[in-house]
């Protein structure tokens, strides 16, 4: 996705380690009152706050997930199983107003997709897909930089978020994208870091 400093091109690995270890050391993420429009469509059994998503919302967030962190020399999104991640994260940690605006958020994702590539997100090829997701990460990155504190959350920084905090704390995202230590051992502040070189995974 694009970066924070106004490129337009998704988001590396390298930086979504960055940005993920970021959040995990304390910035606050959408959704942190729990963990850290009404909603109609096919993509969930019920679209009321607190009911869960049915496998093709399941589905679609995978597919989004997955164009957020492809597969590159590692597994991406979809293999880490981040789809149901972020849905169960939605339905059992997000107060029912954060729940409300995701959901509805997902609804309006479906719509402006359909309106502006002519079909469902999960049918659409992927350069489209990428392209309608770098014109919502632009638009999540304005609104979030003019809101006023309390304002709701657009509904695209907190799918970002999710896809971050999923994949990386997932079994592939920490082993296989990071370096990972079941036990660390002795504390030691200066690592040599090579670039290019995996990151730690941030608990080891």
């Amino acid at each position: 996705m694009a970066a924070e400093t106004g490129t337009v091109d998704l988001v590396t690995r390298r930086e979504a380690i960055r940005r993920v270890g970021t959040m995990l050391g304390g910035a606050a993420l959408v959704g942190q009152a729990a963990w850290l429009a009404g909603c109609e469509g096919e993509y969930y059994r019920n679209a009321a706050a607190g009911e869960p998503f049915s496998a093709l919302g399941i589905e679609l967030l995978d597919e989004i997930a997955d164009t957020i962190l492809p597969t590159t020399s590692t597994p991406g999104a979809k293999a880490a199983r981040v789809g149901a991640f972020i849905a169960t994260m939605v339905t059992d940690t997000y107060d029912p107003r954060e729940q409300r605006i995701f959901r509805a958020g997902l609804v309006t994702f479906e719509r402006e997709c359909r309106s502006e590539l002519g079909t469902d997100f999960i049918a659409a090829a992927p350069a489209a897909r990428r392209t309608l997701l770098e014109r919502l990460d632009r638009e999540q990155l304005d609104y979030t930089r003019r809101s006023r504190p309390g304002a709701d959350p657009h509904y695209f920084r907190m799918i970002k978020e999710l896809t971050l905090l999923g994949y990386f704390t997932s079994e592939i995202g920490c082993t296989q994208a990071q370096r990972y230590a079941e036990t660390p051992g002795r504390f030691d502040p200066c690592v040599p870091y090579t670039p290019g070189d995996k990151t730690w995974a941030p608990h080891a």
